[in-house]
C-alpha cells in the first residue's frame, strides 16, 4: 500500500474559482481507475463530471453534496494499490514526458503555500500524475497542452454503434443508459452507489432521482448487472412514499410571533428567533446566491454601474417575414425559425454598423480604447433551470439562416442541459434576446457585459396597422435596442435598429442580397 494521494479540484475553465458538488459517483473504500468519473460538479457555467487522475482505493471524500468547493482545494484522497499483473500495469500512469512549459499553464496553477510545504509538494505530485497518466482533465473539455504527446483514455470495447460517451443524447438518455446495440464495458462506466452494488450511467437518471427525492442506494436496477435505468426511477417516483418525500420535507420554520406583538429587534439585528425584525413576518427560507445566479447578479450589477446605456425601440410589421416563412414550408420540411431569420438580419446590420460589435477595455492607467472585431459571435439569451445563460454562435456572419437555426437550437439545448462549454458561454460580441416567448412586448434589457449592445424581440401579435393609407390587421412585434452610449451616438443605434426593422418588413429584398 502506497502513500495516499490528494486530488485537488481543477480549474474548470475560463478562470472559474469555485464549483458546487452535486453528487459523488464513488464511496470510501471503492476501487477506482485512472480517468474514472468520481464526482459531478456544477460551476457557474455548466455541469461536468470530474475524472480521477489516480487509480487506487478511495480513502476520503472532501466535501458533501450541495457544498461549494474552491478550485485548488482537496476533492478526493486515493490510496494507490498494486495488485500485480497486466491490469495493474495498464492502470498505472505512463512515464511522464519532459515538460518545458511554465507551471502556471498546467492544471491547477500555482498555490499560495511555499514550495517546501506538504500542500505544495502534493500539488506538484498531482500535476506530474496528471501529465503522465490521466487522459482527460474534465469530461467535455479534454486535456490542455498535448503538443503531440500520446494520451491515455479509459479502455472500452469497440462497437459500430459507438460508446455511451459518443452516442447522441437522445439515443442514450431515452431510457437512462446506452442505446440498443451499444457494446460497452459496464465495469468501467458504471457509477457506484454507496452501500449497494447497483449502478447509474446516465447523468439524466441521477438528476431525475435527485429532483424527486429518490434514494438510489435503496433502488434495485432492472438493467444488466443491476444497472439503474430511467424506468426504475420513474417507477419509484410514482410510489406514494417517494411522492410524499419529494413534496414534503419542508424547511424548518420557527413559530411566528403573534401578529399583534411581533418580537422587537435588537439593535443591529435583522432577525430574532426566525422572525424578520423589519416586517414582523416569519422567515420562510434563505437561498444562497451562488452558481449561475451569482454570476448573473455580478455581471448585471457591473453592467449597470459601468455602462452609460440608452434604449431605443420601434414597432415592426412582421407580416412579410411570417408570409415568407410560411411559403418556405410548402417546399421544405426544414424551415428556419423566425429567430434565425432575425439573427441573419442582425449580423448583416452589424456589418453596416460595426460600432455595436465592439468592446471597451480600460488600461491600468485609466485610459480606454474601443476594441473592434473581425466577425460576429452572436449571443442567444436562453432561460434555463439554472438561470439565464448566453451561449454564442461563433462566426455567425458566415452562416445562412438554416445554419443559424441549427446552431441556435443546438446551443440552447446544451445550455438547458448544463453542458455548454465555457468557450460557448463566454465569447459573445453582441446578444439577441427573444423575450417574446414569455408573452411580453418589450423590455429595457441590461447589456451583457463586456458587450456594448443587446437587441430584444417581443411577441408577434395581431394589431391594427395602416397599409397604403388603409387600416389593416398585421403581425406586429417590437424591437428594443439597448446600447453603450460611449461607443456610438443615437444616430448609429437608430440606424442599426431601423436596418433590422426594414429587413423584417421586407425580408425578400435583403435576403436576395445576402
Amino acid at each position: 500500500m502506497s502513500e495516499t494521494r490528494v486530488f485537488l479540484l481543477p480549474d474548470l475553465g475560463e478562470g472559474l474559482t469555485e464549483a458546487e458538488l452535486v453528487s459523488w459517483h464513488v464511496a470510501v473504500g471503492d476501487t477506482i481507475s485512472v480517468d474514472q468519473p468520481i464526482a459531478e460538479v456544477e460551476t457557474a457555467k455548466s455541469t461536468v463530471e470530474v475524472p480521477s487522475p489516480y487509480a487506487g482505493i478511495v480513502a476520503e471524500l472532501h466535501g458533501q453534496p450541495g457544498e461549494t468547493l474552491d478550485v485548488g482545494k482537496p476533492l478526493i484522497s486515493v490510496t494507490p494499490v498494486s495488485v500485480g499483473g497486466p491490469a495493474a500495469d495498464a492502470a498505472a500512469p505512463a512515464p511522464a514526458e519532459p515538460e518545458t512549459e511554465p507551471a502556471e499553464t498546467e492544471l491547477g496553477g500555482p498555490l499560495d503555500e511555499p514550495a517546501d510545504t506538504p500542500a505544495q509538494a502534493e500539488a506538484e505530485a498531482y500535476r506530474e500524475e496528471e501529465k503522465a497518466g490521466s487522459g482527460n482533465v474534465l469530461i467535455g473539455y479534454g486535456t490542455p497542452g498535448g503538443h503531440g504527446v500520446a494520451r491515455r483514455t479509459r479502455a472500452r470495447k469497440a462497437s459500430s454503434a459507438g460508446s455511451v460517451s459518443t452516442l447522441p443524447l437522445e439515443d442514450r438518455a431515452a431510457d437512462g443508459g446506452p442505446a440498443e446495440g451499444a457494446d460497452v464495458d459496464l465495469s468501467l462506466l458504471r457509477t457506484r452507489v454507496p452501500g449497494r452494488l447497483g449502478a447509474v450511467i446516465s447523468p439524466l437518471v441521477r438528476r431525475m432521482a435527485r429532483e424527486h427525492g429518490v434514494d438510489l442506494g435503496e433502488l434495485p436496477g432492472s438493467g444488466e448487472g443491476g444497472l439503474i435505468m430511467r424506468r426504475d426511477v420513474e417507477a419509484a417516483i410514482s410510489t406514494p412514499a417517494v411522492e410524499e418525500r419529494a413534496v414534503a420535507e419542508p424547511r424548518p420554520v420557527a413559530e411566528p410571533a403573534p401578529v399583534a406583538a411581533p418580537a422587537p429587534a435588537e439593535p443591529g439585528s435583522s432577525e430574532v428567533q426566525g422572525v424578520d425584525a423589519r416586517t414582523g413576518l416569519a422567515i420562510a427560507a434563505r437561498t444562497p446566491v451562488k452558481g449561475v445566479r451569482k454570476v448573473v447578479a455580478t455581471n448585471m450589477a457591473r453592467s449597470r454601474s459601468e455602462i452609460p446605456e440608452a434604449t431605443v425601440w420601434v414597432d415592426v410589421d412582421a407580416t412579410g417575414l411570417m408570409e415568407l416563412r410560411e411559403g418556405l414550408k410548402s417546399g421544405s420540411d426544414q424551415v428556419p425559425g423566425l429567430l434565425a431569420f432575425i439573427a441573419r438580419f442582425v449580423t448583416a446590420g452589424l456589418k453596416k454598423y460595426p460600432e455595436l460589435n465592439t468592446r471597451i477595455e480600460t488600461a491600468e492607467d485609466g485610459s480606454q480604447e474601443i476594441v473592434s472585431f473581425d466577425g460576429v459571435n452572436l449571443g442567444i439569451a436562453a432561460q434555463t433551470d439554472r438561470g439565464l445563460v448566453v451561449p454564442s454562435v461563433r462566426a455567425a456572419e458566415k452562416l445562412t439562416a438554416r445554419e443559424l437555426d441549427a446552431e441556435i437550437r443546438r446551443l440552447t439545448d446544451v445550455a438547458r442541459q448544463g453542458k455548454a462549454t465555457p468557450t460557448e458561454l463566454g465569447s459573445g460580441t453582441f446578444t439577441l434576446n427573444n423575450y417574446g416567448v414569455f408573452g411580453v412586448d418589450g423590455s429595457a434589457a441590461i447589456i451583457n457585459h463586456p458587450e456594448v449592445a443587446i437587441l430584444g424581440v417581443g411577441r408577434i401579435i395581431d394589431k391594427p396597422w395602416v397599409v397604403n393609407g388603409e387600416l389593416a390587421v398585421r403581425k406586429v412585434t417590437e424591437l428594443t435596442l439597448t446600447f453603450d452610449h460611449r461607443v456610438c451616438d443615437g444616430g448609429t443605434a437608430a440606424g442599426f435598429l431601423r436596418f433590422v426593422a426594414d429587413a423584417i418588413e421586407n425580408p425578400k429584398a435583403l435576403l436576395a442580397d445576402l
